[in-house]
């Protein structure tokens, strides 16, 4: 896979931009078969940062109901990424 088919799109949300702020955490949805190894090269490649520790978790999908039918939401996996102290990743375009 390449890098860009790994990270799906990053989560932006009050709890990951204060794992951002205070952790220098970054909080990204990535492909189902990626694990650890391929996280940090694709994060390392795609924005030229040095990644010092990934966690993962697979999202479950979630039961819904329109009307009287019930369906289920996808499910998805989680990667935190934690990279070193000085580096940052700027997911919001303020650095163009």
């Amino acid at each position: 896979m390449s890098p860009e088919e790994i990270i799906v799109r990053p989560i932006v949300s009050e709890k990951s931009s204060d794992l951002e702020n205070m952790n220098n955490q970054y909080t990204f949805e990535v492909h189902r078969n990626a694990n650890k190894i391929d996280i940090r090269k694709a994060v390392e490649m795609v924005f030229g940062v040095r990644v010092k520790d990934v966690r993962t978790q697979v999202v479950r999908g979630n039961v819904r109901r329109v009307g009287r039918f019930y369906g289920k939401t996808r499910q998805w996996k989680k990667a935190v990424v934690n990279v070193h102290p000085g580096d940052t990743i700027d997911l919001y375009g303020e650095g163009a």
